[in-house]
C-alpha cells in the first residue's frame, strides 16, 4: 500500500501480490503518510482546510476524524494505549488525542525551519515516553521529553521523513534527497548506511520511507520527484545491502511517498 504524491493524483492504493490494484482511496487534500491498522482500516493525516487526521475502512467509510486547528498536519501514529499522536505544524508540536476527540497532551517540537510545511513529517512515541521527530525541513531527527526538551538529535541530513528507534538503541533515519538511509548509534556515529552508489540501478532519488521488516530487511520508499519513468518506487534490501526485490510501475504511478508491505 503506498500514498501516490507529486506529478500524478494524491491517493492511497493498495496492490495485490501480482501488481493488481484492489483498493484505491482519494484523501480529502494532500496526504503523504499513512498507517494500516491492526483491524485493517487505515489511519492517515491530511493536510487541506481542514486538516487532521482520518481512519477510513476499506469501503471508504469514516470511523473516526479529528480536525485540527494548526495550519497543516502531515504525520501521525496510532498509540499502543488507543490514541492517536499528530505532527502539527505551525507551531510545531505533537499532540496526542484520545477516541473522543479530546487532547489528552501537547509537546513542543523544536526546530529552526519557520514555514510549517516542512517542519515535521512522521512522529513516533518511545516505550520511555518521549517524542521521536523527523525535521524535514531542517534536515534533523530530534527525540524530546514529554516538556519538549531535547535528549537527543542527529542532524545534517535533508529532508527527513522518518525517524525509528530500533531495539538495540540506534535510529533508523530516511536521509530523503541525501538518497541514502542510515542507522545511527547513540553516540551518533553511522553504524550502517545504504545509498545510491550501492545499487545505481534503482535510481533513488529521494528516500521517502522506510519500514523494518521481521526478516530484518527494510522496505525503502522512492520518491522520484524529478526523475519520473526512471527507477524503482520500493525496494527491499538486506542488512547486507543485496537488494531483494523491486518494484515499479510507472503506468499506474508517477511517484509515492510512503510505503508499506502489509501484514508486518
Amino acid at each position: 500500500m503506498f500514498f501516490e504524491y507529486g506529478k500524478g493524483p494524491n491517493r492511497l492504493i493498495e496492490l495485490d501480490e501480482n501488481g493488481k490494484v484492489v483498493w484505491e482511496h482519494k484523501p480529502p487534500s494532500i496526504a503523504v503518510i499513512f498507517e494500516v491498522l491492526p483491524n485493517g482500516n487505515v489511519l492517515y493525516a491530511y493536510g487541506g482546510k481542514p486538516t487532521g487526521v482520518r481512519e477510513v475502512t476499506r469501503k471508504d467509510e469514516e470511523v473516526w476524524n479529528y480536525v485540527t486547528q494548526c495550519p497543516q498536519v502531515l504525520g501521525c501514529r496510532r498509540l499502543p494505549n488507543g490514541n492517536t499522536l499528530l505532527a502539527e505544524q505551525g507551531p510545531c508540536r505533537a499532540v496526542e488525542v484520545n477516541p473522543k476527540g479530546e487532547v489528552v497532551r501537547v509537546t513542543p517540537l523544536k526546530t529552526s525551519h519557520e514555514g510549517y510545511h516542512l517542519q515535521v513529517r512522521n512522529v513516533h512515541k518511545l516505550s520511555n515516553g518521549n517524542i521521536l521527530a523527523a525535521h524535514e525541513g531542517e534536515g534533523a531527527v530530534r527525540e524530546v521529553d514529554l516538556d519538549g526538551n531535547v535528549v537527543w538529535e542527529y542532524t545534517g541530513v535533508e529532508n527527513a521523513g522518518d525517524a525509528q528507534r530500533l531495539a538495540n538503541g540506534n535510529t533508523l533515519i530516511s536521509c530523503g534527497t541525501q538518497k541514502r538511509v542510515i542507522e545511527v548509534t547513540p553516540e551518533k556515529k553511522i553504524a550502517w548506511e545504504f545509498s545510491a552508489k550501492d545499487a545505481p540501478e534503482l535510481n533513488i532519488t529521494w528516500v521517502s520511507s522506510i519500514q523494518l521488516l521481521k526478516n530484518g530487511n527494510l522496505i525503502i520508499g522512492n520518491f522520484l520527484r524529478g526523475q519520473e519513468a526512471k527507477g524503482a518506487h520500493v525496494f527491499e534490501v538486506t542488512r547486507e545491502k543485496k537488494v531483494v526485490w523491486k518494484w515499479a510501475d510507472h503506468d499506474l504511478i508517477k511517484s509515492l511517498t510512503t510505503v508499506r508491505v502489509l501484514g508486518e
